[in-house]
């Protein structure tokens, strides 16, 4: 599939001869053996060690440590509030430390704190290890994401990003097989199945970390197995299609600025928003919700792996046709209506098998648009530092907000943003059918649908404006002997993706 993408994705596929092409296509295969792997398991590691909480809850975290419902949400949440500083920082620094060596560093150090969660004995050894854990967790996505911009043409990004973030998915499937089994351990060592989940999750994630420091490449010209032409070949192709690729720039918060205020980004920051409530929420309780249909404790784990492995599917195929046809907007509603299907049927259902089918539209139809809206964010920000605050600022909305939830209250207030909001909308007494959140979530997978037709409608006039105006946006930059016409290199570095002849993705 990678492969067949690739043929249309190189923007100078048209000038390239038959041999030139099948010499590119074998550079970006060889990329993609030496990088995904990696990053796909980085990733894993991370939704696995993030969201095993609601698979140990299952087998009984939240009893031996004598937890409230108000308490148990509380220690999911604390690791969102560290997580969503450390995002922005993180990006920002990844040129300057290097991806080989930030990457592993944060999976090592994560992997050692998530071993000690196994170890905890009370409600406050759980909320501090879980915000320390958010804190070294949070740079992980979004640098992905920005590492592999780095690597890929715009055209590739979205199918590649899928590759790793369909982990997500699988990890989803691979944590309820791996907690049914290792509930089996409960009372070996004097411990609980539920610590043995932590233990063995943390040690191997311990064991990846290091391993990433002699397999994590910074840049294209460091990556294993290339031969030199090929290194060349891959930093090319990234130079035409996007000219700011070359780190000429510096680091300015009118970048920063500039990023933040931009509408385009403004929209995809609210659809990531809603993302991230849907999706952490499924993520982190979906094992919960199966149990509380009336399966028993392990069956819930069984079960919980079906809706997961459909989306793991769904994502690579959407993420495919995304990157064929370089369209971002039309997926992304399209993916969001499946999810709307999922939560009206899980609305409407009378029985618990039809609501447990329900949850194989729910869950690819909220796991599929991530890859596609974060190919989106990253395509359309340039150059670097644009781009960086731009993807960071896009997972700060799937991890942040903080709902004033009430126990007693019938009201649910929001007053941020994502991930955090996900970890107080599944109150146990509520359950099963959760019937405010179950309308929330229909809610915001509708408004994504219309977000992301608005947010086409912006970028193409934008482009047609960019176009008309040509003339006028480069008169500033252009010199004699400017053979492109393009402004050279200072527009294309003062400029970034508001250059004429950058061409939005739509």
């Amino acid at each position: 599939m990678l492969e067949a993408e690739s043929r249309t994705s190189s923007p100078s596929a048209g000038e390239l001869s038959e041999k030139e092409r099948l010499r590119e296509r074998k550079a970006v295969r060889k990329l993609d053996y030496a990088v995904l792997p990696i990053m796909t398991m980085f990733y894993l590691l991370s939704f696995l060690d993030r969201a095993n909480i609601g698979n140990a809850r299952v087998a009984g975290l939240q009893k031996d440590l004598g937890l409230t419902d108000h308490q148990y949400q509380i220690c999911v949440t604390v690791l969102f509030v560290p997580y969503i500083f450390a995002e922005l920082p993180a990006n920002l620094l990844l040129r300057k430390i290097g991806p080989g060596l930030l990457m592993p560093t944060l999976l090592t150090i994560w992997g050692v704190i998530v071993t000690l969660q196994g170890l905890v004995t009370s409600y406050a050894g759980l909320v501090t290890v879980r915000a320390v854990l958010g804190l070294v967790e949070g740079p992980m996505f979004p640098g992905i994401v920005l590492f592999l911009s780095g690597f890929y043409t715009r055209a590739e990004l979205s199918l590649r990003v899928a590759v790793f973030f369909s982990s997500a998915s699988l990890s989803g499937a691979f944590s309820g097989l791996l907690a049914a089994a290792i509930m089996n351990m409960d009372g070996v060592g004097n411990k609980p199945g539920w610590a043995w989940i932590f233990i063995l999750e943390g040690l191997f994630s311990v064991c990846v970390g290091i391993a990433g420091f002699f397999l994590v490449p910074s840049t294209p010209r460091d990556v294993l197995f290339l031969t030199e032409e090929e290194k060349d070949i891959l930093v090319r192709r990234l130079e035409v299609d996007r000219p700011s690729i070359n780190p000429a720039d510096h680091f300015s918060f009118k970048e920063v600025f500039r990023s933040v205020l931009s509408p385009h980004v403004i929209m995809v920051f609210i659809c990531f928003y809603m993302i991230g409530t849907t999706l952490y929420g499924l993520g982190l309780f979906l094992p919960s919700l199966v149990n509380q249909l009336g399966f028993s404790p392990v069956k819930s784990q069984l079960l919980s792996v079906g809706p997961f492995a459909a989306g793991f599917f769904v994502t690579l195929i959407s993420a495919f046709f995304s990157d064929r046809y370089n369209a971002r907007a039309i997926p992304t509603a399209m993916i969001s209506a499946l999810a709307v299907i999922g939560f009206s049927m899980y609305l409407r259902a009378e029985n618990k098998y039809v609501a447990y089918g329900s949850m194989f539209f729910c869950v690819p139809g909220v796991y599929a648009t991530a890859p596609v809206v974060s190919a989106w964010m990253s395509n359309n920000s340039e150059p670097y530092y644009r781009r960086a605050t731009s993807i960071a600022v896009g997972f700060i909305a799937t991890n942040s907000v903080k709902p004033n939830h009430k126990p007693r209250d019938a009201s649910l207030t929001i007053v941020f943003k994502g991930g955090i909001t996900s970890t107080w909308l599944y109150p146990t007494k509520e359950g099963p059918k959760f019937t405010r959140t179950t309308i929330l979530n229909l809610v915001f997978s509708t408004l994504i649908i219309v977000g992301a037709g608005l947010n086409a409608v912006y970028l193409t006039r934008l482009n047609a404006r960019k176009q008309k105006d040509r003339a006028k946006i480069l008169a500033p930059y252009l010199e004699s002997g400017d053979v492109k016409g393009d402004g050279g290199m200072r527009a294309w570095m003062e400029l970034g993706d508001r250059h004429p002849d950058f061409r939005y993705t739509i």
